[in-house]
């Protein structure tokens, strides 16, 4: 009689099981430990390109009704459906136009969501009630042999506690869910650190519902015309009675602290955080700033983070739910952030600081 399969237990907090597994190499014994538990109706939190997911099988109904009590997820706000192939799509679709080859050729694996009809068999529990599902083949190597090994397709919004930032190192997932999850597999921190762009193919031409990693500029190139959701852009709150996409009608991306966004020209923004920041300070409020390595605001008493260059919507992406979470470890009560060029993923940076901000937006 063959010996089960071990797996190695890093740690474990609050009854939730932390595995560390190197992403370049992983150890395929513990994602199958991993992937049991999705299997028996569990909860894994796990890496992806973008940020961590929680994962459950997205056809049970139980499993996924886990991931929205462990988040205090709204119920209407829809999951994610992860896969390892593009069949997947045919089982969980009702409709599959031609614009899905297109899309997955360019750009799956990788961080796009496709938004299609709901076959009968995904639950409503897991598409927030909706008749569409948003099917993702994320392209991070534990996420794919997670979903392989498993056998089913993963729902997995991000890991953490709704209305919070995203989580891109296991920390973020650690702090937020431990107690409230069965298992966490630590990958290190993820690459692209915004969510995938969701784009709806159910509608012409198709509409971008949330901007994410795969820029608007390359999904042009490949559908040719396309449209933004009002909400994409949005500078104030805009009225949704239905959450098309997670991203969309709640609260989001949000730190602890009270937090400004100044937008318009370099010189023009630091003038006015520097201003801001004094009148924080003379207060006596603990102030953060979110900058930019170009800046000249080392001088004023607040604490300064960089997202890196004006001119690296990349890295800034990367570094942005990260350094929101710092500011709230280190008991900052007001963050004023700079706004950057929407061009590229600087539209996903700009609507998550915007949401985060709850849109308190600063035009100089």
């Amino acid at each position: 009689m063959m010996e089960p399969e071990r797996c190695d237990v890093l740690s474990e907090v609050k009854g939730t099981k932390i595995i560390r597994v190197n992403p370049c190499e992983p150890d395929l014994g513990l994602i199958r430990e991993a992937a049991n538990t999705i299997r028996r109706g569990g909860t894994v939190a796990f890496p992806t390109e973008t940020v961590y997911g929680l994962g459950a099988d997205a056809l049970n109904q139980e499993a996924v009704t886990k991931i929205f009590e462990a988040k205090q997820r709204p119920a209407d706000n829809p999951i994610i459906v992860h896969i390892y192939s593009e069949e997947d799509v045919k089982r969980l679709s009702a409709e599959v136009p031609v614009q899905v080859a297109v899309l997955a050729e360019k750009f799956w694996p990788g961080p796009i969501t496709i938004v299609l009809k709901a076959a009968s068999m995904v639950p409503r529990v897991t598409t927030g009630g909706l008749d569409t599902v948003g099917i993702r083949m994320p392209s991070h190597r534990i996420a794919r042999i997670l979903l392989r090994e498993s056998g089913v397709p993963i729902a997995a919004p991000s890991a953490n506690v709704a209305g919070r930032p995203s989580p891109t190192k296991v920390e973020h997932v650690i702090e937020d869910l431990a107690g409230k999850i069965d298992m966490v597999i630590d990958g290190g921190p993820t690459n692209v650190g915004v969510e995938s762009t969701v784009i709806d193919l159910t509608k012409s031409p198709p509409v971008i519902l949330r901007p994410g990693g795969t820029t608007a500029e390359e999904l042009r190139k490949v559908l040719g015309p396309l449209t933004l959701h009002p909400s994409v852009r949005a500078e104030g709150e805009v009225r949704i009675n239905r959450a098309l996409s997670p991203g969309m009608k709640y609260r989001h991306y949000a730190p602890k602290a009270e937090m400004f966004l100044v937008e318009g020209e370099a010189d023009a923004i630091e003038w006015k955080i520097e201003e801001i920041a004094n009148e924080y300070v003379s207060r006596g409020k603990r102030v953060g700033i979110l900058s930019f390595d170009e800046n000249r605001l080392a001088h004023i008493r607040a604490t300064v983070k960089s997202l890196g260059s004006r001119d690296d919507p990349e890295t800034a992406a990367k570094n942005v739910f990260s350094l929101l979470r710092e500011f709230d470890k280190e008991g900052v009560q007001v963050i004023i952030a700079e706004g950057m060029s929407e061009k590229g993923l600087g539209l996903a940076v700009m609507n998550r600081l915007r949401k985060a901000s709850s849109h308190r937006i600063i035009k100089v």
